[in-house]
């Protein structure tokens, strides 16, 4: 591993721990020669699906949009980085284990509103509103009632 502040290919682990619910190890690394400290996190490189779009464009699957959409709605909201974290994971896993070659956009949309509600209601209320494109006031009303537990 290069030392991301010199260049050095000579570091040393000096610490590993499993994270991510056992998704992926999590190394601090020692550069010899400038002796600055980095993290590396290693996970199994799984397979994703294709996205397929509403305008039927195909794309590749994006972890990070994922964050990023979660991150989002979850702005100034009391929800930790860790939680956010399983909260993508869980994504993630749900979208593998269906198995499938390509995946249609609203399902994974769906994968992430149900983290979203499970974390916080005002995030799933935000990311459903954009998502769902509302168009009214009754729209809102019944992503807030799902938000609270109610039923439609």
């Amino acid at each position: 591993m290069h030392c991301p502040f010199c260049s050095n290919d000579d570091t040393r682990v000096i610490d590993s721990r499993v994270v991510d619910e056992g998704a992926s190890v999590r190394r601090r690394r020692e550069c010899e020669v400038c002796g600055k400290r980095f993290s590396t996190y290693e996970r199994a490189e799984l397979k994703l699906p294709l996205v397929v779009k509403k305008d039927g464009t195909r794309q590749a699957f994006s972890a990070g949009k994922i964050h990023a959409g979660m991150q989002k709605a979850l702005e100034k909201r009391p929800v930790s980085a860790d939680q956010l974290e399983q909260g993508v994971t869980a994504v993630l896993r749900a979208v593998q284990e269906l198995g499938e070659p390509e995946i249609p956009a609203g399902v994974v949309g769906e994968f992430v509103m149900e983290q979203l509600r499970r974390l916080d209601g005002v995030a799933y209320v935000r990311f459903a509103s954009v998502y769902r494109e509302f168009k009214d006031v009754d729209d809102f009303l019944a992503a807030v009632k799902t938000a609270m537990g109610n039923k439609e």
